[in-house]
């Protein structure tokens, strides 16, 4: 039991107060001050005068007010004290003196030196041997020896940066002591219950004659217990052991060299034991934190280290396709954006085209590339891209059609890919769905459970080679690879062989898929250690930097074992591994204090064998009243002087001050006239061209530079325009001219281009705007007008050679002949073939899945979203052109008329298709939705 005492140092000197009443009766006896008559002949003017009368005894307030001050002196020098240390050893055994020197301890340290050197001169004093262990030192001795000896160990003794081990303790004491029973046994604690919390039951099972409980502030300890990189601020958590009033608590991130660089609040309510703050800042600000503390305190557990691994990096997302915008959840990105947003800072280019957008991404200094379907890059983009992995970047592909049509010889693949794609029930396929095996040990992934209900439908194939086991990360049960890597300088290209949206396999739809991109990004550390949470079997991590108990890093590593990293989250600080960084300079892993989410608790004092004794450290219990009563006696003497001069008429001469204010107030009366209403003039030269373009749908077609063949495309496109307007809805304006170099694309949703050996080869820079324009949605219909039969063919046509040269630098999917249930055959006619002049080619498309993948019953079969590219050679616009009067300027091959009636149908369909898509598809329900309006 806890109790208040109150003793004098000085009782003698209260024998002085006695002398109070003989000070009360000199004070009330002072006679009067005599009165001087200066001249005698002035008596009878001195009587009619007011004469100043003195009283004969001072008032009583004033009497009791100096006999206060007289008491207040008395008192200050017997010295009066609350909670005197008036505890003595037991004679009944040694002294036992358990002290916990853990982090909680750094800020009363000394106090509790001195506490416990005070019980080890009281043993000294009654010869009494002492039993001394400190609970946080990896090397405990509790053997009884001299004081002497103890003293000493206690001098040498500092608190450390770790959880105290007090069963450890507990034990070393009870060997120490080897049977004997303990006089005294003094237990200073930090306040703060440890594991299984069973110290005062064990200390009492050491039956001494006598148990102390010695506690110093620990009920102000306060612990960080995790920190997480949100989207747009630190997140800070922390637990208290006091949780009975609110509190708030200041904390500040620290960079590398020390400086304060943000700055938030933990705000605890009443009875809360654990909260949480943030310290909002810029994300690049953010990446520079190498430690959080709470202002005030230096402790370990107030010092909160980061390291790499709590960077929030930043990533760049490229995709073959958009449709972010019409269909989200087909859109090869959704299912990467959402995955990666609670952990990553992603960015997305504002430009369609290649060529642009990388560029700029990488001036933003990504730590990873996320390409989700891209087949090839333009040729200008492979330094800067290359270059950046050498540096240290991450680049994480995902297979889609466009990259299974990709060249083999792509550079940034990881493994060599097999052309084409194995799909369920296609060639190189197999019977069923595979699942997935489990993760290889060297893989990221490792430590994950092999995931349940996981299938994939179809896959980009490696070619095997001998280290294809060791790019591995994750791989189908039939052994094929599901994701691979390879390093390239120190950087790293990862492949999912799988596609980013759920077509392919629901691997994006699951819990997984978050899982591991999270430990994909982890490992995308900007020259860092290969480690972490998460990551794979590595080599033991040095000790770099160690915390000691008041929050500081040091070199001194000196008994710290390497750190070993394992599948998981970092381990928490150990007597081995200390808190403090290890790696290298180059990169390494934080080990703090306090486990994630940990909590406070106040060590258990119930159901105990034996009372004890709870007392608090010197320096807190003994409180002295002296300065206080000096305080005070000094107050009382200052007034007792301001009364005396006052009844003396001190003050009643001053003269009085004149006050004297002057106040100028100065009016400025501005009258601003209201301007007259100005409207910004923001037009630009052009805007009425792109107005006239907006104001209606235009064809386009692409100028060659060839004068018959762009007035045979004009002519082309003015027959299907006038064709359209006479048997459909739609009224489209004049055909448009494109020149691929300057002119906006985005306002055409199809680009007629002819296809002439003869005509100057595109640039570059219009290649890269027409990837960008197919990229973003459009379509272009490419007419070799040779009536090829294969695209690619042997014995091609000049017009095809220049088609494939055009083609070699598009990143396109792979392409199929229009099958006869797609959607283009029936968006408006019902069509079996696509003639134009000629009638022999096939009209390619981008492949879609097979039919035996949709339902039987469907009327047709159609992607998600348009093609982006159209192949013909049967000469569209030769067989659409019209002169001024509307009669063909060309014959079909044969002369046909039908055939060329088939060939404005044609037109017609692929126009319906490209403005409204694969609408028709959903012919599918109407049987069902008859039904049931029927019913």
């Amino acid at each position: 039991m806890s109790f208040l005492a109150f003793a004098f140092a000085n009782p003698l000197v209260l024998a002085a107060l006695v002398a109070l009443p003989a000070i009360w009766w000199l004070l009330r006896l002072t006679p009067p001050k005599p009165v001087t008559e200066v001249f005698p002949p002035l008596a009878i003017l001195a009587g009619v005068l007011k004469r100043e009368e003195t009283p004969s005894k001072s008032p009583w307030w004033l009497t009791l007010l100096r006999m206060l001050m007289a008491a207040a002196i008395i008192l200050a020098i017997a010295d009066p004290v609350f909670n005197p240390r008036t505890r003595t050893l037991s004679a009944d055994g040694p002294l036992a003196l358990m002290v916990d020197n853990g982090w909680a301890t750094a800020e009363d340290w000394e106090r509790r030196r001195q506490t416990a050197d005070a019980l080890i001169d009281e043993a000294e004093a009654r010869d009494l041997p002492v039993s001394l262990v400190l609970t946080a030192d990896r090397q405990q001795d509790a053997t009884l020896g001299t004081a002497t000896a103890a003293r000493a160990r206690l001098a040498a003794a500092r608190p450390q940066p770790l959880i105290p081990d007090r069963t450890r303790a507990v034990d070393v004491l009870r060997t120490g002591l080897n049977g004997t029973r303990p006089g005294t046994l003094a237990f200073l604690s930090d306040g703060i219950a440890t594991g299984e919390d069973s110290v005062m039951r064990d200390l009492a099972g050491l039956a001494p004659a006598s148990l102390r409980l010695i506690e110093g502030d620990g009920g102000e300890a306060v612990a960080l217990t995790g920190a997480v990189n949100e989207a747009d601020a630190m997140r800070v958590s922390a637990s208290r052991l006091d949780a009975t009033l609110p509190r708030a608590l200041a904390v500040t991130a620290y960079d590398a060299r020390g400086r304060a660089i943000a700055n938030g609040t933990i705000a605890f309510g009443p009875g809360e034991k654990v909260a949480s703050g943030l310290l909002p800042a810029p994300f690049e600000l953010r990446n520079d934190f190498a430690r959080i503390g709470i202002d005030g305190l230096s402790t370990a557990g107030s010092t909160y280290l980061l390291d790499d691994g709590f960077r929030r990096r930043r990533v760049a997302l490229l995709s073959g396709e958009a449709r972010d915008q019409s269909q989200p959840l087909l859109s090869p990105l959704y299912y990467i954006n959402r995955a990666l947003a609670p952990f990553a800072d992603l960015i997305q280019p504002n430009e369609a085209d290649l060529a642009v957008a990388i560029p700029q991404l990488l001036e933003q200094k990504p730590s990873m590339l996320i390409m989700a379907d891209i087949g090839r890059l333009p040729e200008e983009t492979y330094p800067a891209v290359t270059q950046w992995l050498q540096n240290g970047g991450t680049l994480i592909r995902f297979a889609g059609p466009r990259l299974a049509a990709a060249p083999a010889d792509d550079p940034l693949v990881p493994v060599r890919l097999r052309q084409g794609e194995r799909a369920l029930g296609g060639a190189l396929s197999w019977s069923e769905p595979q699942p997935l095996a489990d993760y290889p040990p060297a893989s990221p992934f490792a430590g994950m459970p092999r995931p349940e209900g996981i299938t994939v439908n179809r896959q980009v194939l490696a070619e095997p080679t001998a280290d294809l086991s060791e790019r591995t990360w994750a791989s189908l049960a039939d052994g094929t690879p599901l994701v691979t890597t390879r390093t390239l300088g120190a950087g790293r290209i990862v492949l999912f062989h799988v596609s980013g949206e759920a077509t392919w396999s629901n691997l994006p739809i699951s819990g997984d898929f978050v899982e591991m991109l999270r430990r994909t990004v982890q490992l995308s550390r900007s020259g860092g250690v290969e480690g972490g949470a998460g990551a794979g079997a590595s080599a033991p991590l040095p000790p770099y930097r160690l915390m000691n108990a008041d929050g500081v890093l040091t070199a001194e590593t000196a008994g710290a074992r390497p750190l070993e990293l394992g599948p998981g989250a970092v381990p928490p600080a150990s007597p081995d591994h200390p808190p403090g960084l290890y790696g290298s300079e180059e990169g390494f892993t934080a080990v703090n204090l306090m486990a994630k989410d940990a909590t406070l608790n106040a060590i258990n004092r119930t159901d105990l064998s034996m009372a004890y004794e709870s007392e608090r450290l010197i320096g807190a219990e003994a409180l002295s009243l002296r300065p206080a009563l000096f305080t005070l006696a000094m107050l009382l003497l200052l007034l007792d002087t301001l009364v005396v001069l006052f009844m003396a008429g001190a003050f009643s001469r001053l003269r009085a001050g004149r006050a004297a204010a002057t106040v100028l107030i100065a009016l400025i009366g501005l009258s601003a006239l209201a301007p007259d209403t100005v409207r910004a003039d923001d037009s630009r030269p052009g805007d009425e061209a792109i107005l006239d373009k907006l104001d209606n749908t235009h064809l386009a077609y692409v100028v060659t530079g060839e004068s018959e063949v762009d007035r045979i495309s004009e002519r082309g496109l003015v027959g299907l325009t006038e064709f359209l307007t006479y048997r459909t809805t739609l009224e489209p304006g004049a055909p448009v001219g494109l020149d691929l170099t300057k002119d906006e694309l985005s306002f055409y949703s199809i680009i007629y281009w002819p296809i002439s050996a003869s005509a100057p080869m595109p640039s570059p820079a219009a290649i890269n705007r027409i990837d960008a324009y197919m990229r973003a949605g459009g379509t272009v219909l490419f007419d070799t007008r040779d009536q090829m039969s294969a695209l690619g063919g042997g014995g091609a046509s000049p017009n095809t050679e220049r088609l494939q040269a055009i083609l070699a630098d598009l990143d396109i999917p792979a392409l199929e002949p229009v099958p006869t249930d797609n959607v283009l055959t029936k968006s408006f006619y019902l069509l079996t073939s696509f003639p134009g002049r000629y009638a022999g080619s096939p009209l390619w498309i981008e492949a879609q899945p097979q039919a035996s993948a949709e339902e039987p019953s469907r009327p047709a079969r159609s992607g998600d979203g348009v093609t982006p590219i159209m192949i013909t050679g049967n000469d569209f616009a030769g067989a659409w052109a019209v002169d001024g009067n509307g009669a063909p300027l060309l014959p079909t091959v044969p002369p046909d008329e039908i055939q060329r009636e088939y060939a404005y149908r044609a037109g017609v369909n692929i126009m319906m298709y490209m403005l409204t898509g694969n609408y028709k598809a959903d012919q599918v329900h109407i049987p069902a939705l008859l039904e049931r309006l029927g019913q």
